[in-house]
């Protein structure tokens, strides 16, 4: 059931009228059904993967209390747990690699074997790795093993964030997917709000956009220089709209039943730096690398004999960055595999990673030359100059991440260098790529208006607390134009088939 087709409306709708007919003290029992129903429809059978993640995590935590309890002795104590989370991130991490990447080891070290038709279970990433959080939580006494498993379960599997996420944390989620809901008139509202607007971005925005990112990256051969360079910014548009625009449909049924989901984007375009683009991109996948990965390697017994050498070998300053900037770099590795399976999603990682480490290396060395050229950093046309610099670095990496291969996004990177002419921008080229006139004019309006909004929010605006200060009639106008501008400018999904992350 596709988030974007009427039947998800109305399944929604339904599930929400019953929710708030119910007893309140069943009301979670309301949203497990509906989730693993609406995981269901995806394929009964692909709910035995979702189920399998859910009992084998429920079952960890309660022996994690269980080993908490029984035993005395502290160092058998330790190693109980540690050999019970390294079992169960075995098992579902495994379930995980073999349906995901199993087919890419093949391919790359065993070429005469036939590659499996593996079916991938939709948002199989995502519950994973919450549900991995949650072991590590409970392991570090940041959150309660949750004792009765449908509870749990319904942790897992809570239908708007199972697909694409966001990430979810158990000490924050739980409470608010248990505890009763009263009817709010202003949160409906709210919800929807959020919904049209989410809808506003896919189908105005994304699926728009991806028609010619599709023409362009599948035909790479016929263009390059300036199309090529379009075909990259035109993908910076779908996959923000795309994405950013699921995350508020995703948000805005959960506020509809009275749970706040967290943040997944914070207006990334307006980045200063890599660093600060992963801090507003995919917020809940780079804090959980943060908080499950970063920070163990990096406070581990090994990576501070690292550290001890690297400040013998390369004196204090750079001694003490040389493992961070190593950290970086394998998290963004495994950032870079968790995105897919392919040589092109490994150097995606790495290049993100190597350019974090870069920036937190040379660092002194900026320093100096602001301090010799008295250019002052603070100054608003450095700023300009960064958020410029990131936006490019970032159309960078996706050359590594939507064309087929990496030969084929080295290929187009060479084509921006050498294949570049102004002639593509008089000779029809733009209109021979499924887009008209008028679509490039819908597209130019939509940017404007994702820009504007997301400018808003960075200079500080709470944009719904704006909107709710407005009189009825003005509300109302507004989301009469969202309502009716997505199916007159809308593509109808001709070129997304879905949000892009429900793949993952």
């Amino acid at each position: 059931m596709s988030f974007l087709s009427a039947e998800f409306l109305l399944f929604t709708a339904a599930i929400a009228v019953l929710y708030y007919l119910v007893p309140k003290k069943i009301q979670w029992i309301i949203l497990l059904l509906a989730s693993w129903i609406f995981y269901a429809f995806a394929g009964p059978k692909l709910l035995v993967f979702l189920l399998f993640t859910s009992f084998s995590t429920y079952a960890c935590g309660l022996f994690l209390s269980a080993a908490e309890l029984s035993a005395s002795d502290r160092k058998q104590k330790k190693s109980r747990k540690k050999l019970l989370i390294a079992g169960t991130l075995l098992l579902n991490f495994g379930v995980l690699f073999v349906l995901k990447y199993m087919n890419f080891v093949i391919g790359n070290f065993f070429p005469d074997r036939t590659p499996v038709n593996w079916i991938l279970p939709l948002g199989i990433s995502f519950y994973t790795f919450q549900s991995a959080g949650y072991i590590l939580d409970v392991y570090w006494k940041r959150t309660k093993a949750e004792k009765n498993f449908f509870r749990f379960a319904l942790f897992v599997s809570f239908f708007p964030q199972l697909l694409q996420g966001p990430i979810g944390r158990h000490s924050r989620l739980s409470q608010q997917l248990y505890a009763p809901h009263a009817f709010d008139l202003t949160r409906l509202e709210h919800g929807v709000q959020r919904m049209l607007w989410g809808y506003f971005q896919k189908f105005i925005l994304a699926d728009r956009a991806g028609i010619a990112v599709t023409e362009i990256f599948t035909n790479h051969t016929k263009y390059g220089g300036i199309t090529n360079i379009a075909g990259v910014l035109l993908y910076s548009v779908q996959l923000y709209a795309d994405f950013a625009g699921g995350m508020d449909v995703v948000l805005g049924v959960a506020e509809i039943f009275g749970i706040t989901l967290d943040e997944n984007f914070r207006q990334p375009f307006f980045s200063v730096s890599i660093t600060d683009f992963w801090h507003r991109w995919h917020i809940t996948l780079g804090t959980w690398m943060k908080d499950y990965l970063f920070y163990p390697m990096s406070l581990s017994k090994w990576m501070g004999r690292f550290g001890k050498w690297t400040r013998k070998k390369f004196g204090k300053r750079t001694g003490r960055v040389l493992p961070i900037a190593f950290a970086n770099i394998v998290v963004f590795l495994v950032v870079g595999i968790w995105h897919g399976s392919g040589w092109k999603y490994i150097v995606y990682g790495l290049y993100n990673g190597i350019l974090i480490a870069l920036a937190n290396l040379l660092e002194p060395l900026w320093e100096s030359m602001f301090h010799v050229t008295h250019i002052n950093p603070k100054s608003r046309a450095m700023h300009l100059w960064r958020i410029l610099r990131t936006f490019v670095l970032v159309n960078i990496s996706w050359f590594f991440d939507v064309p087929d291969s990496l030969k084929t996004g080295l290929s187009m990177i060479k084509g921006c260098l050498t294949g570049f002419t102004f002639s593509v921008l008089t000779d029809g080229t733009f209109l021979n790529l499924g887009l008209k006139k008028q679509d490039y004019l819908i597209l130019l309006f939509g940017i404007l208006t994702v820009f504007i909004v997301s400018l808003l929010r960075e200079k500080g605006h709470d944009i719904r607390s704006d909107i709710d200060k407005k009189s009825l009639p003005v509300r109302w106008a507004l989301y009469l134009f969202l309502f009716f501008s997505i199916p007159l400018l809308g593509m109808n999904n001709v070129a997304g088939g879905g949000f892009i992350y429900a793949r993952f």
